[in-house]
């Protein structure tokens, strides 16, 4: 699991693509969001933390009252662990968001590209050749960081409760 973190995504574009385009998902966004579906070693180190500092008495307490393993993680567990699944949410729709590179390898289509994607077609519209129209380009650039702004804006309150709880609810 180090390992996937140790290494670029560059150093793993071309493999990756040639699973992709054997599986016939080239040219459809499954690409883009398919890849972390099973968990990147970064949210599952976060998690694991997160959840190993979780407070045991709520744990023995349930498992007396005779509730089951299943019981305990939905029940305890990932209701005292939703600052940082909020957390790892916020931060893989921020790094989707802002990716370019696997919109730039995985989609050909105009009507499938992604923000960072369609911004990437506006400026190679206006850019060498021709007249720049830099005006098109930054208000483009400036309504696509709303969203991540509304996002952090309603996320903000679980980075403060993670942090003022650590993991101890009561």
């Amino acid at each position: 699991m180090l390992a996937t973190m140790m290494l670029p995504g560059a150093v793993t574009l071309i493999p990756t693509y040639l699973i992709w385009h054997q599986l016939g998902f080239v040219g459809t966004t499954v690409p883009l969001w398919a890849g972390n579906l099973f968990g990147s070693a970064f949210y599952i180190f976060l998690l694991r933390q997160f959840f190993l500092g979780l407070p045991r008495e709520p744990f023995e307490a349930a498992r007396l009252d005779g509730a089951s393993e299943w019981a305990l993680f939905w029940r305890i567990a990932v209701p005292l662990c939703r600052p940082a699944l909020v957390l790892a949410f916020l931060f893989e729709a921020q790094a989707s968001w802002t990716d370019l590179m696997r919109p730039l390898v995985y989609l050909q289509d105009t009507a499938t590209f992604t923000v960072p994607r369609g911004l990437k077609a506006v400026i190679d519209q206006f850019g060498p050749g021709g007249e720049s129209q830099w005006e098109v380009v930054v208000t483009a650039s400036v309504i696509t960081t709303v969203p991540m702004i509304l996002l952090f804006f309603a996320g903000q309150r679980y980075f403060v409760q993670g942090i003022a709880t650590t993991g101890s609810k009561g």
